[in-house]
C-alpha cells in the first residue's frame, strides 16, 4: 500500500493528492502537466511536498507535521525516468549492481532472467541496442530491491513493436517479484494491457481512480477530492 495524502506547490501549479494505492501495477494517466511525475518525483523524495503525508507499505516517509522528510536515497525505491542514463564506463552487471542494498533480494541472477539479459552481463553500454538499454535500466533499478519501481513513460521513446515486446517483462516483475509498481504513461494501450488499477489525473487533481476494467468500460468510482 502507498498512501499519498498532501499538496505540492510549483509556481501556479498546484498538486493536490489523497490516493490509497494497492499492491500490483498503477497506472497513472492524464495529459501533459497533470501533475503525474510530480506524484513520482514526491514519492521518491526528489520534490518535497508543502503539506501533508507519503507512506510506502508501513513506513512514513514524509509528514509536514513531524517534520519528517526521509533522504532520496533512505526512501527505498527504484526509479526509471524517461531518458535512460546508464553509466557508460561500467559495463552490464556493474550497472546493474550499483546502488544496490547489501544483503537485500533480488539476486542478479534473478533479475537477469526475468529481463533475459544474461548473455548480456559482460558487454559494454556501447553496445547494446535501444531495447536492451531499457531493460537494462529497469533491472538496475529492481537491483536496488525497492519496495515500490516507479516508472515515468519508460517505454515512451522506443517504437510500438519494441513496447510489445518489454512490456512482458514488466509483468514478470509484478507476477514473479510481487513489487508494487506506480507506471507513468500517456499510451492507452499499455494501461490496457499492464495496469491493474488507475488513477486520471486532470490539472494536479485525481479525477478517477478505477480499476483497469472499470477505466477501459469508462465507469468506476471518481476520486475522493483531498481534504
Amino acid at each position: 500500500m502507498i498512501a499519498l495524502a498532501f499538496t505540492l506547490q510549483q509556481g501556479d501549479f498546484q498538486l493536490a493528492i489523497d490516493l490509497r494505492l494497492g499492491p500490483g501495477v498503477t497506472s497513472l494517466f492524464g495529459p501533459s502537466g497533470a501533475g503525474k511525475t510530480t506524484i513520482l518525483d514526491a514519492i521518491a523524495g526528489l520534490r518535497r511536498p508543502s503539506t501533508g503525508t507519503i507512506a510506502v507499505g508501513d513506513r512514513v516517509v514524509f509528514s509536514s507535521a513531524q517534520r519528517l522528510d526521509v533522504p532520496a536515497h533512505r526512501r527505498h525505491v527504484g526509479y526509471v525516468p524517461q531518458d535512460v542514463a546508464l553509466f557508460p564506463h561500467m559495463n552490464v552487471r556493474r550497472n546493474m549492481l550499483y546502488g544496490r542494498r547489501p544483503g537485500h533480494r533480488p539476486d542478479l541472477s534473478v533479475v537477469a532472467r526475468i529481463f533475459e539479459v544474461e548473455t548480456l552481463l559482460d558487454r559494454s553500454v556501447g553496445e547494446l541496442s535501444g531495447g536492451q538499454r531499457q531493460r537494462i535500466a529497469l533491472a538496475r533499478a529492481l537491483m536496488s530491491g525497492p519496495e515500490v519501481l516507479l516508472l515515468d513513460e519508460p517505454l515512451a521513446a522506443v517504437d510500438v513493436e519494441l513496447r510489445r515486446r518489454i512490456l512482458p517483462y514488466l509483468s514478470r516483475v509484478r507476477d514473479e517479484l510481487r513489487t508494487p509498481i506506480v507506471y507513468v504513461t500517456h499510451d492507452r494501450a499499455e494501461v490496457a494491457s499492464f495496469a491493474d488499477e488507475v488513477v486520471v489525473l486532470d490539472n494536479g487533481r485525481a479525477t478517477r481512480h478505477a480499476t483497469r476494467q472499470e477505466w477501459l468500460d469508462g465507469a468506476g468510482p471518481a476520486a475522493e477530492p483531498p481534504p
